[in-house]
């Protein structure tokens, strides 16, 4: 046990959160959803609701910030941000001011969230990737538009069913492929990668919403190579720090570099061991530490993790028995709207495949549950 006190501020803190004390930190999360499972595992938290809609605003993120420092337990390492920073380079550079950001800072935020500067790199590199545009093309018709600074997909749409594109907007030719990404560390110590199978949970309104992900071996294909070389090539390059993620599109031996999330990611819960050693070597990296623990990994050969969203319509959290195999689980009584997420489901298998199947079918045992409990509030 570590017992230093981390912050913690994300859209979802929950991974992180239960991270952090699986290696021993003390973790103090600052979120938007404030459920069940976060506010177990963090010794001190703050919700921030209104962060889901119009993104964290400095002064309540400040203030909830200041107030758990002011009963920390520990000296105060430094804080870890997860989502919900992407488009908020000065609001990081604040935060490391008063703080100090342990992970990676403004600059390589700011950089690979740019997009005339991060596809103007990925171009002179020769990294593949879509034709990009800052104005929007004279025919929509296969392109998208695409948030800068978004993540997760919710903030994709097509343009011919755009309305209104704005400055924040640039636009992309659609490439049709299978998501794939590159979870890497890095450290002094050196740079750790691994792959993952991504899938979207598409709606009216959001079809390149994030669904959920899937580890899958290093088969050495002519793809896999290249977003390994891609990977390692940008993280010389650009300088992130601790956990970092590079999203791609695979069309048959092609790899199409989307964006780069130098941050922990969604595939945390996938990567993580039961000592929280992805957490420590993102906290230690971020000291500028070269410790790099070997993870302990289960004997199942992958793990999948799927977010269930309210598509059935609205509910009411109800009074229920969650699965195990559950996590982000709301509180009773909480008002959920549609096509927001629920909750997270986990699952294992012998194979990639076998892992997604799994999770596909808790995904639709979940459903049923919380659509059920909610009838009975």
């Amino acid at each position: 046990m570590t017992g230093k006190t981390i912050l913690i501020a994300a859209f979802s803190g929950r991974a992180l959160a239960q991270s952090a004390r699986r290696a021993g930190y003390v973790p103090l999360v600052v979120d938007a959803f404030g459920d069940m499972d976060t506010r177990a595992a963090a010794f001190l938290h703050a919700c921030l609701p209104s962060a889901i809609r119009n993104g964290f605003d400095a002064k309540p993120l400040f203030a909830a910030l200041d107030g758990l420092v002011d009963c920390a337990p520990s000296p105060l390492a430094g804080i870890v941000l997860g989502s919900g920073f992407e488009d908020r380079p000065k609001l990081i550079e604040s935060l490391g001011s008063r703080y100090g950001v342990l992970g990676s800072k403004a600059d390589v935020v700011r950089k690979v969230k740019d997009p005339v500067e991060f596809f103007s790199l990925l171009k002179q590199l020769g990294i593949a990737h879509p034709e990009t545009l800052l104005a929007p093309p004279d025919n929509p018709q296969g392109w998208l538009a695409k948030r800068i600074g978004g993540a997760g997909g919710a903030h994709i749409r097509e343009l011919q069913n755009l309305s209104q594109p704005s400055e924040k907007h640039y636009f992309q030719r659609r490439i049709d492929g299978t998501p794939m990404s590159v979870f890497a560390v890095a450290s002094k110590g050196g740079v750790a990668l691994e792959l993952s199978r991504q899938w979207t949970a598409p709606s009216t309104r959001k079809p390149f919403r994030y669904g959920g992900a899937v580890i899958t071996d290093y088969g050495d294909t002519l793809a896999e190579q290249k977003m390994v070389s891609a990977a390692a090539t940008l993280i010389e390059l650009l300088d992130p720090v601790g956990l970092v993620s590079f999203d791609f599109l695979v069309d048959g031996d092609t790899p199409y570099l989307l964006e780069v999330n130098p941050r922990p990611g969604a595939t945390l819960d996938i990567f993580d061991d039961a000592a929280g050693n992805l957490f420590r070597a993102h906290v230690e990296a971020g000291l500028g530490h070269e410790l790099w623990q070997q993870r302990d990994l289960p004997a199942a050969q992958s793990r999948a993790s799927a977010i269930l969203y309210a598509d059935q319509g609205p509910l009411t959290a109800g009074e229920m028995d969650w699965p195990d195999w559950t996590a982000d689980r709301p509180h009773p009584g909480t008002l959920i709207p549609e096509g927001q997420p629920v909750a997270t489901v986990f699952a294992e298998g012998a194979s990639a495949d076998e892992a997604e199947r799994l999770a596909r079918t808790r995904l639709s045992t979940l459903a049923d549950l919380v659509y059920t409990a909610s009838q009975k509030t």
